[in-house]
């Protein structure tokens, strides 16, 4: 916090900051006695009728009113990882999206309209990695149309938490009554690492093509569904991509994977295990054969995307060396 030569905290922010990082400290009625600051970092995201709205690194916002406030200052950016591959967002945001590939698709200024007949959220939602070319309202109301002639819901993918993603877009999305569903973090790690591991991989087979016991295995579908045209489109789409699986002890496989390697990316999405045969290292088993594949390819670095209440996945992801890089979301029109 600012503190002046008398020792005063002092707010040193005003409403001109607004998509600036800052740090604030202010006084909340429920705090117990001799707590009662507490304190919030992120982005100033409006400052409207005596409220600040600051977005946290997780995508949460957070109310003050401007009477609380007793110290508030400009912060820099998170400095740069120390570990791991360098990346910016929008190279990021673009390579996982090359990897989950629209069977449709439609430019809206610098914004891409997405389609797949509704198979997963990341092909059937709004990419928004620029100016719409319209009034953010405007551009909303041709996104609800646009999916609505569909017959899909409305969907626009962001981003928090590192420079140039789109805390102001997440709050303009919730000012317009569009409701966050979704939450999940872009993590990323260096690939040799992946590749190294001492894992048996004796037993993973790799192909170019899903086939049906895969599908059987892929939590999105039970034995007796038949996945729909769309869904075979967008699990094959991306620039160079491979399915893993372990055989198990019927026609459904005990563990499988997916990797799309995009230059010097590897992406790996899809990792799933028979919850009986977990603990075995079957998981490490399918990174670590799809990253020595795409390390073949030339590929130097990993990302993934977890959601934040999969505990187990979280703590495989940490012991090969994956770190947060960004939180993704995506909102949904909430309709009346």
């Amino acid at each position: 916090m600012e503190i002046t030569g008398g020792g005063r905290l002092e707010v040193r922010i005003t409403s001109a900051d607004v998509g600036k990082r800052v740090s604030v400290r202010y006084v909340t009625d429920s705090a117990e006695p001799g707590g009662k600051f507490t304190d919030a970092v992120g982005v100033l995201t409006s400052w409207d009728a005596g409220v600040l709205l600051i977005t946290r690194k997780s995508g949460d916002s957070v109310r003050i009113a401007e009477s609380a406030l007793a110290a508030g200052k400009v912060v820099p950016a998170a400095p740069a990882r120390r570990r791991g591959p360098s990346a910016t967002f929008p190279e990021l945001a673009r390579a996982t999206a090359r990897a989950w590939q629209p069977v449709e698709s439609e430019a809206l200024g610098e914004w891409t309209l997405r389609a797949a007949d509704g198979f997963t959220r990341r092909a059937n939602s709004v990419l928004p990695l620029g100016d719409p070319g319209l009034p953010v309202a405007e551009a909303l109301t041709h996104v609800r149309a646009w999916y609505a002639a569909r017959k899909l819901p409305a969907y626009v993918q962001t981003a928090t938490g590192a420079e140039g993603t789109q805390e102001l877009l997440c709050a303009a999305l919730d000012r317009h009554g569009w409701r966050r569903e979704v939450s999940a973090e872009v993590r990323i790690a260096a690939l040799a690492p992946i590749g190294d591991l001492d894992a048996d991989v004796s037993a993973v087979r790799l192909s170019r093509t899903v086939d049906e016991p895969w599908l059987r295995r892929y939590q999105r579908f039970s034995g007796d569904e038949e996945p729909s045209p769309a869904v075979r489109s967008v699990l094959a789409s991306g620039p160079s991509v491979w399915f893993a699986s372990v055989a198990g002890t019927g026609e459904v496989p005990a563990a499988i994977g997916r990797c799309v390697v995009d230059g010097r990316w590897a992406g790996f999405m899809a990792v799933e295990v028979d919850p009986e045969q977990r603990r075995r290292g079957l998981a490490t088993s399918v990174m670590t054969a799809l990253a020595r594949q795409a390390l073949d390819e030339g590929a130097s670095a990993a990302w993934l995307q977890v959601e934040s209440d999969n505990g187990g996945a979280r703590a495989l992801y940490d012991g090969m060396g994956f770190a947060p890089h960004h939180h993704y979301h995506h909102y949904r029109w909430a309709e009346a």
